[in-house]
This record gives C-alpha cells, sequence and structure tokens, in this order.
C-alpha cells in the first residue's frame, strides 16, 4: 500500500523522477479502471479547456499525454472541424483509447522527443501528463518545434505540494519516500519564460478532494496508475500496523466534507509567435 503522488523537493529533480519506462507500465495496467476514478482529471481537463484561447480554430491538434482517449473524444466534439492526433507513452491506454475515437491518429510516443513533423501542428493540448517527463526544457523546445506559428501550447501539470497531507503521514509514520516528487512552481515560470514560447498565461490552483477514509485515496491513485514509482521506494507490502498509524497521521486533516486530498495543478497557455 505505498501508493501515492506528490514531492520531497530538495533532492534534484531531474535523479528522483519515476523512470518513463515504468510509468508506461502502470498506466498500461491501469487502462480500464482509469475513468472510473478520474474525477480530478476530467476537472483539470475541462479547466484547461476553458483557459484555451476564445478564437482558437485549430486545423489540427495534438492530445499529449491522452490517456484513455478521454480529452481526445472532447477535443474532437470542440474541434469538429480540426483533425486530431493522440500520443502516449503506454501502449495500454493507447490500444484503450484507439476503439473509441476523437482522434483521427493514435500514436506512441514522448513528449521530449516527439515522432511528429515540424510546424505541423496549431494547438498541443496536454493535461496532467508532463509531470512525468525529466526534462521540461526539452518538452517546451519540441512543443516549439512541432507547433506552427500562432500556434499554441496547453498544458496542466503538478506541482510541489500535491498531496502533502498524504506525504506527511506518512512522514509521521517512517519518514520514508512514499510519493512521486514534482517540479516547483518556480521551476515551472523559469522554464517557460526562457524558452521560445510567448507565456499567454501561468497559473497554479489548487484543487481539493475529499474522501471518506485513507483507503478510497489509496485504492483510487493504484486504479489511475498514479501510486508510487519513485527511484529507491519502499518495496514490498506494507504492514496492517503501519496502515493502522498512517490512518491515525491522516485524521488530523479531516474536514466536515472527509479527509482533504489537494493537488497543486499549474495551467499554462503558451504560444509560439516566431
Amino acid at each position: 500500500m505505498s501508493w501515492v503522488m506528490t514531492d520531497l523537493s530538495s533532492a534534484t529533480l531531474a535523479n528522483h523522477l519515476p523512470d518513463k519506462r515504468q510509468v508506461a507500465v502502470s498506466f498500461s495496467r491501469a487502462a480500464t479502471t482509469y475513468d472510473g476514478v478520474a474525477e480530478l482529471q476530467r476537472a483539470v481537463g475541462h479547466e484547461l479547456i476553458a483557459r484555451l484561447p476564445p478564437h482558437l480554430t485549430p486545423g489540427r491538434w495534438l492530445d499529449l499525454g491522452c490517456g484513455t482517449g478521454y480529452f481526445s473524444r472532447v477535443l474532437g466534439q470542440h474541434f469538429a472541424q480540426s483533425q486530431g492526433l493522440a500520443l502516449d507513452i503506454a501502449q495500454g491506454m493507447l490500444s484503450y483509447a484507439r476503439p473509441l475515437g476523437g482522434a483521427q491518429h493514435f500514436i506512441a510516443g514522448d513528449a521530449e522527443s516527439l515522432p511528429l513533423q515540424d510546424n505541423s501542428c496549431d494547438l498541443i493540448f496536454s493535461s496532467l501528463a508532463l509531470q512525468w517527463c525529466a526534462d521540461f526544457n526539452a518538452v517546451l523546445s519540441e512543443a516549439h518545434r512541432v507547433l506552427k506559428p500562432g500556434g499554441v501550447l496547453a498544458f496542466a501539470s503538478l506541482c510541489v505540494g500535491t498531496l502533502g497531507e498524504l506525504r506527511d503521514s506518512w512522514r509521521a509514520v517512517d519518514g520514508q519516500v512514499h510519493v512521486n516528487r514534482f517540479r516547483e512552481l518556480e521551476t515551472y515560470q523559469q522554464v517557460c519564460a526562457h524558452s521560445d514560447l510567448q507565456v499567454l498565461g501561468l497559473q497554479i490552483q489548487p484543487h481539493v478532494l475529499h474522501y471518506p477514509q485513507v483507503r478510497q485515496l489509496t485504492h483510487e491513485l493504484k486504479a489511475l496508475g498514479a501510486h508510487n514509482l519513485n527511484p529507491g521506494r519502499p518495496e514490498g507490502l506494507t504492514s496492517r500496523a503501519r496502515i493502522q498509524r498512517l490512518v491515525g497521521a491522516y485524521e488530523q486533516y479531516r474536514q466536515p466534507l472527509g479527509l482533504p486530498a489537494t493537488y497543486q495543478v499549474i495551467y499554462g497557455i503558451l504560444e509560439k509567435t516566431r
């Protein structure tokens, strides 16, 4: 039961992010259970769509980190006259998404090295995927290469502080890393500012979900494929006694709506001007 997503930001992040091969395997396994527990993912993706420039009419869009294709289908309806591409590193997700449609093409690939031609897309949409990429500079460089002039990169990702309640509860139990690490807001700001893309908007917004008990949260994270993938993570099963201590430690955060789980989400809208 050593699941979870959040940060321990003091270490060098690039050396401590999950191996993308493990990420791909984990999310592939979760393909059939993902949509049933993806409340946060749907809320964030719809918020990202609402932040798109109002007069954007892409001829071709890319759903980068498409997962089950939920937002490929939403984008396909939103931009009905456009051609859609859906890309993910997890083959299992692509196999699940492809029969459901939404995009014309489903492609296996990596955001840090896109298998797409230069100047080929008008919109790159990426919701809750780029936090798994160790080299965010490469992500923005590839987005700049693939976008047409005037094209837009719209992304939502996770920052330091995500699932802080669970992180701190585990720390009280054994002091070990049971959670995935994410970038600081300042890192996103600096990398975006120094990229070849113009920043139209970059804002952090917390999303808080509530659960009756800790087990509902940890079950959801496992069903999403978003359990602990950190290098050096604790191995093996977690004892009943440690779980009971975790439950006790988390109770200090209980609110009238239940146990909170806070996600620090950064929304970015960037444009290729040249």
